[in-house]
């Protein structure tokens, strides 16, 4: 990743004056009760940055400066201990946000962050942010929900990961990118190489490819990157996923 370019190499595509950031702000669900008022007091001091794919968003150990939200692409959480092994945590995309937790507690970064594919991000300034929550309630309640969304995919994926067999965390994954909800077959293509789907699922790449071979008896089928479900119900049967709890 040496030739990797760095969010601070890009550019920003709007200055935080330009209606398009205000637009950017109105449709992020994290914001959609806030008043217009409250929002453009927050495009005063935010900036949309459109960044390449394996572009560095953030570095581990940093200070939590800005509020990240996603507005297009698939962003990677990893974490790299002191040896040097790296982790991928988590998958961020389209309207989540990125280490909150660090910038309300001015506490830094956790996870460092890269782009998996070509994104658009939205930064608002942690500073310009912080004086806000002081004065305006409805985005305090904002905030402490997607606060809330960040700590409650955490526990689900921690309770994925002590739950379910590497074939089926796998198998509720595949099931998740399907968009045919009633049909009993469909065909969709991964998001991201295995490489990065393994570390995904928090597993080795030789283990990902023993749970694709397993879920073969359940119609998965395979040819690179393009899946093809055969027998969803079967699948979402063995596979187990928690669509009851949301």
């Amino acid at each position: 990743m040496s030739n990797a370019t760095s969010l601070t190499d890009t550019v920003p595509s709007n200055q935080s004056d330009d209606p398009v950031v205000l637009q950017a702000l109105r449709t992020t669900p994290l914001l959609h009760d806030l008043t217009d008022s409250v929002l453009q007091r927050l495009a005063a001091i935010s900036r949309i940055v459109n960044a390449p794919e394996d572009a560095e968003i953030c570095r581990q150990g940093e200070a939590a400066d800005e509020l990240l939200i996603v507005l297009e692409g698939q962003l990677a959480g990893f974490s790299t201990a002191a040896n040097g092994t790296t982790a991928v945590v988590e998958i961020i995309r389209s309207g989540e946000t990125l280490g909150l937790a660090a910038l309300l507690a001015r506490l830094p970064r956790l996870l460092g962050v890269r782009t998996v594919t070509p994104s658009s991000v939205l930064s608002i300034d942690a500073h310009g942010l912080l004086g806000l929550v002081e004065q305006e309630p409805s985005l305090v309640t904002a905030l402490l929900r997607a606060q809330a969304n960040e700590f409650r995919a955490l526990v689900r994926q921690v309770c994925d990961l002590k739950l379910r067999t590497t074939a089926q965390r796998l198998g509720c994954y595949l099931l998740s990118l399907s968009t045919e909800k009633q049909a009993n077959a469909t065909a969709l293509r991964l998001p991201f190489d295995k490489r990065l789907l393994a570390a995904r699922l928090g597993c080795r790449q030789e283990n990902l490819s023993r749970a694709f071979a397993a879920l073969r008896g359940f119609g998965v089928e395979t040819h690179g990157a393009r899946v093809i479900l055969h027998d969803i119900a079967s699948l979402r049967t063995y596979s187990e996923p928690d669509e009851a709890v949301g």
